[in-house]
């Protein structure tokens, strides 16, 4: 593979995919950078309000995305992680422990990670009973007892999930309703998973695998052990933005990368989309924010619709 480019989408998400898709339509050189394909889209149990696509597993979502990226001509890379990147001048430049990239647009679309609960146990029992992904664990808990800690729609997805799959699922939830759209919440109050509403986890227990989890009611304090072999944490997500912002990109008060409407960030010619940028985060979302990023980006490199100003890579500099 070469390492020079016109645009650079880091991350394989819902996002990046579709600047792939966008970049190669336009022809100008494209790669996408990411760890694992599809992010956390990937993890969707089933994904029924993408506009055209009436139910499918998020991996299959993606999976035709990424066949898209191909038949158009961008170019995948996955299994490197990125390191940082250096946007003072141009070529932009994004480091791998592999390579060094250049490009004369950028677009991150690094998505979110699962957001922790930070309570006693958590970590010491991850991969052991601890998971923050259904799809992924699920069947290590055939016919066992599992509780789900969230509610929102990810949350009700997967405890709607493992109840095909567990013997016993639980939900705990702070707030006296879920927090998940109408047709989610009836899903799961009509199912066989049991609510145990108003509580929050205080701690994870057990010896060399997680046993249980102790729970303290919101209003009154009081404690109880309920016995679980798994423990789901679905309770949000948080930017991954570090190398972002390391790199000079402005971030919002809660870590989210700002960007204008034309998803452009404070560097010019460096685009955000999807997950990292906040606000509704949905597929089709990163999937429109991704098709503006690339456009304007490809605007920028190719200097209008029909290319009459294309900037070329030549040396240590891009010439427009």
């Amino acid at each position: 593979m070469h390492n020079d480019f016109d645009l650079i989408a880091v991350g394989a998400g819902p996002a990046g995919l579709s600047v792939g898709i966008y970049g190669g339509r336009f022809g100008i050189s494209t790669l996408v950078i990411g760890e694992t394909l599809g992010g956390l889209a990937a993890e969707a149990v089933l994904v029924e309000n993408y506009p055209g696509v009436e139910s499918c597993r998020g991996m299959t979502l993606v999976e035709k995305m990424r066949d898209q990226c191909d038949s158009v001509g961008a170019e995948i890379l996955l299994g490197e992680r990125v390191d940082s990147i250096s946007v003072d001048s141009r070529p932009f430049r994004v480091n791998t422990a592999e390579a060094e990239y250049r490009a004369g647009a950028l677009v991150l679309a690094t998505g979110c990670r699962h957001r922790e609960l930070g309570v006693p146990g958590e970590k010491e029992f991850y991969g052991r009973g601890v998971s923050y992904c259904a799809v992924c664990d699920g069947m290590f808990f055939k016919g066992r007892r599992v509780v789900v800690i969230g509610g929102g729609n990810s949350a009700a997805m997967e405890a709607l999930y493992l109840k095909e799959i567990a013997g016993k699922v639980f939900m705990v939830h702070r707030r006296k309703s879920l927090r998940a759209d109408r047709i989610m919440k009836r899903r799961v109050e009509n199912s066989r998973v049991e609510l145990l509403w108003q509580r929050r986890v205080k701690k994870i227990v057990g010896e060399d695998r997680v046993e249980g989890v102790v729970l303290e009611d919101v209003e009154t304090g009081e404690v109880e052990d309920l016995d679980v072999d798994g423990v789901f944490i679905s309770v949000g997500e948080t930017p991954s933005t570090g190398y972002a912002v390391k790199g000079g990109i402005e971030t919002d008060d809660t870590g989210f990368v700002k960007v204008d409407r034309d998803q452009q960030t404070n560097v010019p010619g460096v685009y955000a989309a999807g997950d990292v940028t906040g606000g509704v985060r949905q597929i089709g979302v990163a999937v429109g924010e991704g098709i503006t990023a690339a456009t304007n980006a490809y605007l920028q490199v190719s200097g209008g619709y029909y290319g009459e100003r294309k900037a070329t890579y030549v040396g240590e500099t891009y010439e427009f």
